[in-house]
């Protein structure tokens, strides 16, 4: 297995390497054809951009390919994902998966053109250094109510080369939150940990804070990374318009009670209110005499039956 793969490994540089020495060698290539402005930037862990311009004086047809080597124990590989202009013409490629190691990355662009000879472009690149660092994560802020302090909380960003938390050291932006581009009132470098105090002097107002992260030693880019998403805190007053209502509503409160109680002392409900007289009783004006009252009864049932009877003998 050992033959093959070192005869592999052998091919892949003589390849480069006569890449290279046709470039370093091409006498009759256009000057100003090599590819200009050439950047890259990893970010989101694993993602890597790399960007181009064409040279100055290269031809219309020009195309550019790109190979590079991640170190000297990886395959030389080309571009998998080309970027396009309008035209067609290769200005940038998009990798996956890239791994972040010690050593420094090797890049080589080269160009071809129907009619010229294109000049090469090649670079070796420390890629920690062009890493754009996620923000910190699981940002938490607890403040005491009593002691006017706010413990602030993270976790480092992930990156795929290192797991210390020595290795960071994190930039923390404070606002008020109702004047959010406004002046920063409170920021903090602070080396490695994964907490912060903050001292509020205002336990009224309510808070935006920011953070982000670069790297302060190991094989950690030193360029700032993404800003976090803002994380509210604090306790906010309350503003005019809130007082003012509470003001009327305390203040009609306030009347009504007045007035139940006034009204209640002074019986000027009874005048506002007057009461509705009930209806007369059709028998308060009977006689209460009960022996009267049964012979009355008694006559008119007599009568009735006297009726019928009549009545009867006429059927």
């Amino acid at each position: 297995m050992v033959a093959p793969l070192a005869l592999i490994f052998m091919t892949q540089w003589m390849l480069l390497i006569t890449q290279l020495c046709v470039g370093w060698h091409c006498t009759d290539c256009i000057n100003g054809s090599a590819i200009e402005n050439f950047s890259c930037v990893i970010y989101n862990i694993s993602f890597m951009n790399c960007t181009w311009q064409a040279g100055k004086d290269a031809p219309g047809d020009t195309q550019y390919f790109l190979y590079w080597q991640n170190s000297r124990y990886d395959d030389v590989k080309e571009c998998e994902l080309y970027i396009k202009d309008e035209n067609g013409r290769n200005t940038g490629c998009r990798f996956q998966n890239v791994r972040i190691e010690t050593e420094k990355a090797y890049f080589l662009v080269n160009g071809s053109s129907k009619d010229s000879l294109i000049q090469f472009y090649d670079v070796y690149i420390q890629l920690y250094k062009i890493e754009k660092l996620m923000p910190p994560e699981n940002i938490t802020v607890n403040c005491d109510e009593i002691k006017s302090n706010c413990i602030i909380q993270w976790q480092r960003p992930q990156i795929s080369h290192s797991n210390k938390d020595k290795c960071f050291k994190y930039k923390i932006d404070i606002k008020y939150k109702d004047n959010p581009e406004g002046k920063t009132i409170y920021i903090s470098i602070q080396e490695g940990g994964n907490n912060h105090t903050f001292q509020r002097y205002n336990t009224g107002k309510k808070y935006l804070l920011q953070m982000r992260a670069a790297g302060s030693v190991c094989f950690v880019s030193p360029a700032w990374g993404e800003w976090s998403a803002p994380v509210e805190f604090g306790n906010e007053e309350l503003t005019s318009s809130v007082w003012i209502l509470l003001v009327v509503a305390v203040g009609t409160l306030l009347v009504a009670i007045v007035t139940v109680l006034f009204c209640k002392r002074t019986g000027c409900w009874k005048a506002a209110f007057p009461q509705v007289p009930e209806p007369k009783n059709s028998f308060c004006g009977l006689p209460h005499n009960t022996e009267l009252t049964e012979s009355k009864i008694q006559a008119i049932t007599s009568d009735k039956e006297e009726i019928t009877l009549v009545a009867d003998i006429l059927k």
